[in-house]
């Protein structure tokens, strides 16, 4: 495929017409109507509508833009940074990550980034939902346990465990002989009602069934609950662990489960660029303690 006829389509497609792109270029118009043609005769579709008054993609223009705009975009910043002589990272940064990791660990994490790194202006967006990099338009996505996915590669940042937290006057049901343990409870949404919690003890493995009175949507509320003595719950140790030091909060014991982990994920099909390779080495410098 010729990259600068994909190139070409890319601009026209991103001003929305042959005209607009060839003034923003400075080149002419029949110069780039005629690359696009190259490049469907190419290809073998039609990429572009040219019966339509305004520019319009077909399926298989839409697709081909979605497609290659970003990875031709990376790749001529690659070639003017090798021109330049130009390693530092630059440009803008845009990150997704779940709400109690964005708020208990990036505010410090990007503090120290932007102060190592002034050219690069970084945007942060808090949210759980199972955002899509290309799409959303991010460049790096933070995810808890996530799935394999063919589309995202990354490295796993940290592993967290979950904690049975308690506020300091709620006595601890553990201290006792007692074989079948049952507390009042708080709990994510994500959390079963039903399931018995297996929690690590001093005192060896024990089980515990919640009666879960309060249910939330994030554990930022789930933990502000647990401070207020409404009942136990498992919270990240993340979140929790500045709490538990400062006597707030006691654990009464550790999750039996498998370790959580924390994995930050980008676009397979994107070069990995110099300001990613930055945060991620900044990111991965913190530990949760």
């Amino acid at each position: 495929m010729d990259l600068a006829a994909l190139a070409d389509f890319n601009l026209v497609a991103s001003h929305g017409g042959f005209g607009l792109a060839s003034r923003a270029a400075k080149r002419p118009k029949t110069t780039l109507s005629r690359k696009v043609a190259e490049l469907e005769a190419h290809l073998g579709v039609r990429l572009i509508d040219r019966g339509s008054r305004t520019l319009r993609l077909t399926p298989e223009g839409r697709a081909l833009h979605d497609r290659t705009q970003g990875p031709l975009a990376e790749i001529g910043e690659a070639g003017q940074a090798v021109a330049s002589g130009a390693s530092v990272p630059r440009g803008t940064l845009r990150i997704s990550a779940p709400i109690v990791f964005a708020h208990v660990m990036l505010p410090c994490v990007a503090a120290d980034f932007v102060q190592a790194y002034p050219h690069v202006a970084l945007e942060m967006v808090a949210e759980d939902r199972k955002v899509d990099p290309v799409e959303d338009n991010y460049d790096l996505v933070i995810r808890i346990n996530p799935d394999p996915d063919e589309r995202l590669v990354g490295r796993r940042i940290l592993e967290d465990e979950r904690l049975l937290v308690a506020s300091p006057e709620m006595p601890n049901a553990f201290l006792t002989d007692q074989v079948d343990i049952a507390v009042a409870a708080v709990g994510h949404m994500a959390t079963s009602v039903d399931a018995a919690w297996r929690i690590r003890t001093d005192r060896g493995v024990r089980e515990l069934r919640p009666q879960m009175r309060l249910r939330f949507s994030s554990f930022l509320m789930v933990q502000d609950a647990v401070l207020a003595g409404a009942g136990v719950a498992l919270m990240p140790k993340l979140l929790a662990k500045q709490n538990i030091a400062a006597g707030r909060l006691v654990a009464w014991g550790v999750d039996d489960g498998p370790k959580v982990e924390i994995w930050a994920l980008q676009n397979s099909r994107r070069l990995s660029s110099s300001k990613i390779r930055a945060f991620l080495d900044v990111l991965t410098s913190i530990r949760i303690g």
